[in-house]
């Protein structure tokens, strides 16, 4: 049964028409998201360090309580066509202040301004920054994490790492957007609870226009050959989410290929629930269990 909490919280956000000029529909559901923060997410718990960084072109935002910290580079959701630095912002916090980590959110280029690599190239280039620039943090200690579209960026930039010869310690997907083709049975039974197929399969073609680069390894992470050796990794599902079986799917590859991983199913919630601090009480839960993963990953 869908949470009465997800149900209240659905209410709090501004609905562009349905109908209209689909840019303009776009640009008013980023407007919305962003003003959407403070209902949804609650108040911004204070830190130590909150500190906005050009990492090489990229916009960042550094969150850390103390110096010398292992470092967790963020990446938002919102379809690779919204979201930002300021709607992730709360779960930045909440994740510095009970990691012990320090978390480096990224304001990666959006489509359908920017399409792949844009966002792919921004990653890496954060990936890049962190590991030569002197921020204060512990870089020989690095995780990538991100939610929906940010974690499809985030696993792809761990794969590329792991080819390169320079892996990342740790890994936290929280719904992963992963399959381009959108195929999974969890779109007909779950398309009603807020992510659809049709939404879905529009932010791929948004975000990639080229269909035949969306079979690539740097767009889809099933395509590629081998798994072995990608970071240990959290994933993190939800029970009404059409992206649910795609998430879990991927936990299951990365067990066949001898990565370590933990996949825990959030009851109740549907796509989008764990950055609404302020409304749904599983929200906290999920960014508690990312911050003491980290924790136990990262903090050796």
């Amino acid at each position: 049964m869908l949470h009465p909490q997800v149900t209240a919280a659905e209410k709090l956000r501004r609905r562009p028409p349905a109908d209209g000029d689909p840019y303009e529909r776009l640009v008013q559901s980023r407007a919305a998201m962003e003003e959407a923060v403070d209902l949804e997410c609650g108040p911004a718990v204070p830190l130590p360090v909150v500190v906005d960084v050009d990492a090489d072109g990229v916009p960042c935002r550094l969150y850390a309580t103390k110096p010398d910290s292992p470092l967790f580079v963020y990446l938002h959701g919102g379809g690779w066509c919204y979201g930002s630095i300021e709607t992730v912002d709360r779960v930045c916090r909440r994740i510095a202040d009970r990691s012990g980590c320090a978390v480096l959110s990224v304001g990666y280029r959006l489509a359908p301004e920017h399409v792949f690599p844009a966002a792919l190239d921004d990653a890496e280039t954060v990936i890049s920054y962190a590991r030569k620039s002197d921020l204060g943090v512990d870089s020989t200690r690095l995780a990538i994490g991100g939610d929906s579209a940010g974690a499809q960026l985030a696993t792809i930039a761990a794969r590329r790492q792991r080819d390169a010869a320079t892996p990342l310690d740790y890994q936290v997907l929280i719904y992963p957007a992963l399959d381009p083709m959108t195929a999974a049975e969890s779109y007909e039974e779950l398309g009603r609870y807020g992510l659809d197929r049709a939404s879905m399969k529009l932010a791929w073609e948004t975000y990639v226009p080229d269909p035949m680069r969306r079979i690539t390894p740097d767009v889809a992470i099933f395509a590629t050959a081998d798994l072995a050796g990608m970071p240990p990794t959290l994933i993190i599902t939800a029970e009404y989410d059409a992206l649910r079986d795609e998430g879990a799917d991927y936990a299951d590859a990365l067990a066949t290929a001898g990565v370590p991983v933990v996949h825990t199913r959030y009851m109740g919630v549907n796509h989008g629930f764990a950055r609404k601090l302020a409304v749904i009480d599983a929200a906290r839960a999920a960014t508690d269990q990312v911050a003491s993963s980290l924790r136990a990953a990262l903090t050796f």
